[in-house]
């Protein structure tokens, strides 16, 4: 009994200190950024870094429906998955007929419609994340995601100091994502997503178990990784969705000039390298440069990547609709 109450205290404190140990960082995070020495270090590795290989400039369309797409998709799987972990007594079952595209010489066993449903929408997952792998290197946006300079470390540890003590790193994700974005999508991409589809393989109904394989691959082994990859997605999403919400709608940072008065920083505004390329014909691209933006704009046209652009449109800003082309 006694035991148990140590349980519950346990379990109950643990909220507790979670905010405590955020709280914390936050403090230690904003006091560390008084250093004079952190503060030069920040001025060398400002959270973001030029890639030498030369790419084009926005988010082409094809990528944002496979991203909607993509989260579509992840929300069925997961929801899934977790009616597969904790579903008792199944409301079907459904088995194989062992005469398609798939055949084993061992007899189909017999699945839960849940599990059922939850290979069939992996399916569709895997084909639409191969057709944007393909995208990826075929269009060149594989420099948006995959690093190119081991100045991607120091950048992401300096944009993570940075998000932690809410004094954000500056927002370009039209032309250029921080190092610690990048790190985080290729992570995601190029190892989460294949561990998640090579442990529910071995997972997987249809897997031989006779194999020889099957004796040093363990489905033990998949079942302890696979969970806890689901996991990583899910706080991925969230924390993304978070700071898409957050960077879409806070506003601009203000500046103090050195002769007095303010000016908007570029925290919502392309670089300067992303305006003067010819190739890009977004209205991030050839919005107005930052000084000349007022701080008060909510949402100026050089937000998040997508929705801000979408916002200066729909409101009649001149340069976005100049820059977004007759179509």
């Amino acid at each position: 009994m006694s035991a148990e109450r140590s349980a519950r205290a346990a379990a109950a404190g643990r909220p507790t200190l979670v905010v405590v140990v955020a709280i914390g960082a936050v403090l230690l995070a904003r006091w560390l950024r008084t250093l004079p020495e952190v503060q030069a270090w920040l001025a060398v590795y400002p959270g973001a870094y030029e890639s030498p290989v030369p790419h084009a400039v926005g988010i082409p369309a094809w990528a944002a429906w496979q991203h909607f797409f993509n989260l579509f998709l992840m929300v069925l799987v997961v929801r899934s998955g977790w009616q597969v972990r904790t579903v008792k007594r199944p409301p079907a079952f459904w088995t194989r007929t062992n005469t398609g595209v798939v055949r084993t010489r061992a007899r189909p066993r017999k699945i839960s419609i849940q599990l059922w449903f939850h290979n069939a929408v992996d399916l569709l997952w895997v084909l639409n994340g191969l057709v944007f792998v393909v995208l990826l290197f075929a269009t060149g946006q594989w420099v948006r995601i995959v690093p190119t300079s081991w100045e991607v470390f120091p950048n992401a540890a300096s944009a993570l100091l940075q998000y932690v003590s809410f004094d954000w790193p500056v927002e370009n994700g039209w032309a250029n994502y921080n190092a610690l974005q990048q790190l985080s999508y290729f992570g995601v991409v190029f190892l989460l997503a294949p561990l998640a589809i090579l442990t529910g393989l071995r997972m997987a109904e249809f897997w031989p178990a006779e194999a020889r394989i099957s004796k040093v691959y363990r489905v033990e082994w998949a079942r302890a990784v696979h969970f806890p990859v689901m996991l990583l997605f899910v706080l991925f999403v969230i924390v993304h969705v978070v700071l898409v919400l957050a960077t879409t709608c806070s506003p601009p940072r203000t500046t103090r000039r050195a002769g007095g008065g303010s000016a908007s920083s570029p925290a919502r505004c392309c670089s300067a390298s992303a305006r003067s390329s010819p190739r890009s014909r977004s209205c991030c691209a050839r919005s107005p440069a930052p000084s000349a933006r007022s701080p008060a704009d909510p949402v100026p046209p050089g937000g998040h990547p997508v929705w801000g652009c979408a916002r200066a449109r729909a409101r009649g800003d001149p340069a976005s609709s100049a820059a977004s082309g007759p179509g």
